[in-house]
């Protein structure tokens, strides 16, 4: 028994001094938790540079957008074609996916060899190769019959620009094909398979393998947004939001990036952690000075890093009794599968014994132990570098989704990380020692990244037929320039029948005088108030206006909100609430004493008599407040001021914000005419000539008409236009049948159209899985503010008016100070025209 213990005591001993003696030799390839925590800083800073415009020319880390906006639904089918090229087989696959209730994989595939006469030829005889392995895969299962999508999985960097396109930056692992570099892979394939009248396959999308990854991984875990491969090459892709994505156009929802993280410390940043051996492999591969992450941690690199380190340490006699045999000195003599062979947990000594037996070395059992702690550090260096890079991707899709704590799937694959014994625990451990905010489940792709391939395929089917049934629905929105030129002529016609005498009572587009007859000169000053009405909330405002060669307008305002009580309740509440609002601004300002001319912007239809008195016409925006409809909005403000007894202002004029906001453009430009307003509700107004104005006496001069266009089509002259959608969201509305044109274009009917068009959709199966959520089925949550953040308006019209009125050289001028400063310019007008009349 004793024996026994000695015995055990001894070769534990001898395993210690062994494993000691290779720490030392090797104690650069030992990283601590610092050490990488500093790497993933590093790589997050490459990310960063990668994403962006400038930086990405010269970033190492390319960051590559892939164009795969979304992954599987759960509602893809159909039979597909993949190509899987990228590793030491290529492989050509048909997979079926079906639903039929729940989702089910079918897929047949075939490996073909990747001969060196091929890998290191030029670019026709590659694709000529893959066309014809395709041809021969179709001729076997029978299938050249049919016309098939196909997937190219090309796992080498590209550029791409859409999905089904993609321009090789350069050739990676064993890869260096001739002709290839800066040419559209996807174009070269197409070319190859003309060459074969009896295959007709649709190449739809091109992907890297670390997508092809993440989608077959997708298609099982909807949470999975990773996806890495460690095999002969490693890389990793994740899901980026598109507003980080300098690259492309557009900042909604997001995209798949392709990190290309192979090259990361090309650029010299990780030459610190890189050791003699590390520089050896480089120099010489096939790609000197590139791809040096991936250098030290791939399988095509592992089993040469380890005959690099055994030889040195045999020729300092640390192993083997200094003797070296012929095959220790043949590059790649040792490979991963060896490595992985002596890691082993039971029979790695073993075989630790027989792979060195096999090399030509009579090993000791010491040899043998020292050996497989090399295989040790070396394969768990490469588990640590991936771990902090991944740590890195995890740490950024946590702080893009703002949460304190990530729950995500990593979608896995690649022989390395399938085939080494240890490899996976290795490092599913530190990525968690790393991130510990982060819960993640490892996935491993069981069928590769073919089916993935297929399974981007399938999401592009699947978007392009939903895109062609939506596109469908959504026609009766399609306008051609005959429908626009249509629009121009009636609404024209609209106009005019607004100013005709005879025809003005019974006009849609009510043309009423404003009875502002000039704009600002520049010799305006004072003090005046001016009141801003017209959407939910309320604005008071100061404006001090100086004159002179140092002209200028400052401006003092407070937002109140009107609440919907009192937007639908009585007209004597709605006024009270407004002086209400009046009495605390002028508090607020140190003001209430003071007696100040006040310009009211009264953004609804009104009758005017003279620029202070105004009849509302209708109630337009939601508004409902009852007797008012009718009544001078003057005089109803005044009778509100007197019950209030506390102030007294000089009403001078009540203007709508369309002519508030032309006043206010036309204090910076004198050659503004027209003020347009696309807000809430939707309107214009103009100077037109007084001779053309029936409904007014005099003839000479101009006056701004305020259209009140929002009732344009309320006589049916534009029902060819409206779609189902228009005419739901004017049925469901406080004022059916009213303000059809602003109902079709401003911000208060945008969003519900939105809404009730995905609701259509839905009912189609064309999204949410046709599931409407009870927050979609309430109206009014689709707000107008969302369609801004995912469209921008004022390209399309300055386009469109471009086009429809080629004649016209048209300035659009944004009114930064918006409706109430114009208000108070009016008074201003008004004030300076009337002291000139009394003199």
């Amino acid at each position: 028994m004793f024996a026994v213990h000695l015995l055990a005591f001894y070769f534990t001993k001898l395993k210690e001094d062994q494993i000691k003696k290779v720490d030392r030799f090797l104690y650069h390839m030992h990283l601590s938790d610092d050490v990488l925590l500093d790497v993933m800083t590093r790589f997050q800073a490459e990310m960063v540079k990668g994403l962006e415009r400038d930086a990405h020319p010269t970033a190492a880390v390319k960051m590559l957008p892939t164009f795969v906006r979304s992954i599987p639904d759960g509602s893809e089918k159909g039979d597909f074609l993949a190509l899987d090229l990228g590793g030491s087989k290529f492989r050509v696959l048909k997979v079926k996916v079906s639903e039929d209730g729940k989702q089910n994989v079918q897929m047949e595939s075939q490996f073909y060899p990747t001969p060196k006469e091929i890998t290191l030829g030029n670019g026709t005889e590659l694709f000529d190769y893959v066309a014809d392995c395709l041809a021969d895969f179709m001729e076997t299962k029978n299938i050249k019959h049919k016309k098939f999508p196909l997937g190219f999985t090309f796992s080498f960097p590209c550029i791409q620009t859409k999905l089904e396109e993609g321009v090789l930056l350069s050739w990676t692992k064993y890869f260096k094909v001739r002709g290839v570099q800066e040419t559209d892979v996807t174009s070269s394939l197409r070319h190859a398979l003309r060459k074969h009248k009896d295959v007709d396959v649709d190449v739809l999308a091109l992907v890297n393998d670390t997508v092809g990854t993440m989608m077959t991984c997708g298609y099982d875990d909807q949470r999975c947004e990773v996806g890495v491969i460690i095999g002969t090459g490693t890389n990793a892709c994740y899901m980026e939001e598109m507003s980080n994505i300098d690259l492309v156009e557009g900042d909604e929802g997001r995209m798949c990036i392709n990190t290309e993280w192979g090259a990361f410390g090309d650029d010299g940043s990780l030459d610190d952690l890189r050791t003699e051996f590390d520089r050896e492999i480089d120099l010489g591969s096939i790609n000197p000075g590139k791809q040096l992450f991936e250098k030290m941690i791939s399988g095509l690199y592992l089993g040469e890093l380890v005959r690099l380190i055994l030889l040195k340490m045999a020729k300092k006699g640390l192993l083997f009794n200094g003797k070296i045999s012929a095959a220790l000195r043949t590059k790649d003599k040792i490979e991963t599968k060896h490595v992985a062979a002596m890691e082993k947990h039971k029979e790695g000594l073993q075989n630790t014994k027989e792979i060195l037996m096999e090399l030509g070395l009579t090993p000791s059992e010491e040899d043998c132990i020292a050996v497989q702690h090399v295989c040790t550090i070396v394969s768990f260096r490469s588990a640590n570098l991936c771990a902090a890079a991944l740590a890195a991707i995890l740490t950024r899709l946590r702080e893009n989704k703002k949460l304190i704590r990530l729950r995500t799937t990593v979608g896995i694959d690649g022989t390395l990380y399938k085939t080494h014994p240890q490899y996976p625990k290795r490092l599913h451990k530190v990525v968690r020692r790393l991130v510990p905010n982060c819960d993640v489940r490892f996935l491993l792709s069981e069928s590769g990244s073919g089916k993935g391939a297929a399974m981007v395929t399938a999401v592009a089917c699947r978007l392009v037929s939903q895109r062609k049934q939506i596109d469908e629905i959504l026609a009766s929105f399609e306008l051609s320039k005959e429908n626009l030129i249509e629009v121009k002529n009636k609404m024209r016609g609209e106009l005019e029948y607004g100013l005709k005498k005879e025809t003005h009572a019974t006009a849609t587009v009510k043309m009423l005088p404003t009875y502002v007859c000039g704009t600002p000169d520049g010799t305006e000053k004072g003090k005046f108030l001016a009141l801003d009405l017209g959407g939910t909330n309320f604005r008071v405002l100061l404006v001090k206006i100086r004159s002179g060669r140092r002209k200028s307008v400052r401006m003092y305002n407070k937002i109140f909100a009107i609440p919907l009580e009192i937007m639908q309740g009585t007209g004597e509440e709605l006024f009270d609430h407004i002086v209400q609002c009046i009495a605390e601004f002028l508090e607020y300002m140190g003001i209430k004493g003071a007696r100040l001319p006040l310009g009211f912007t009264f953004s609804f239809p009104c009758r005017q008599a003279s620029i202070d008195k105004g009849a509302l016409v209708e109630w337009t925006k939601g508004f409902k407040a009852t007797d008012c409809e009718g009544e001078d909005v003057v005089d109803m403000l005044r009778e509100a001021i007197k019950r209030r007894n506390e102030f007294d202002l000089d009403i001078v004029a009540v203007v709508n914000d369309t002519v508030g906001t032309m006043m206010t453009c036309g204090y910076e430009d004198p050659n503004c005419e027209i003020g347009f307003i696309a807000g809430t509700g939707s309107n214009v107004c103009y100077m037109e000539e007084m001779k053309n104005i029936e409904i007014m006496e005099v003839t000479e001069g101009k006056m701004c008409i305020n259209t009140e266009w929002g009732g344009f089509g309320d006589n049916g002259c534009i029902d060819s236009i409206r779609t189902k959608y228009d005419k739901e969201v004017d049925e469901g509305s406080l004022n059916p049948g009213k303000q059809r044109y602003e109902k079709m274009t401003s911000g208060m009917y945008l969003g519900e159209i939105v809404r009730q068009i995905l609701i259509d959709l839905t009912k189609h199966g064309l999204l949410f899985r046709g599931q409407i959520s009870e927050s979609l089925r309430t109206r009014g949550i689709f707000e107008t503010k969302f369609l801004s953040h995912i469209e921008s308006f004022s390209g399309i019209l300055r386009e469109t008016v471009k086009e429809m009125a080629p004649q016209c050289d048209v300035t659009f001028m944004l009114s930064e100070d918006g409706s109430g400063k114009g208000a108070a310019l009016i008074t201003a007008v008004a004030k300076r025209l009337h002291n000139v009349g009394e003199n």
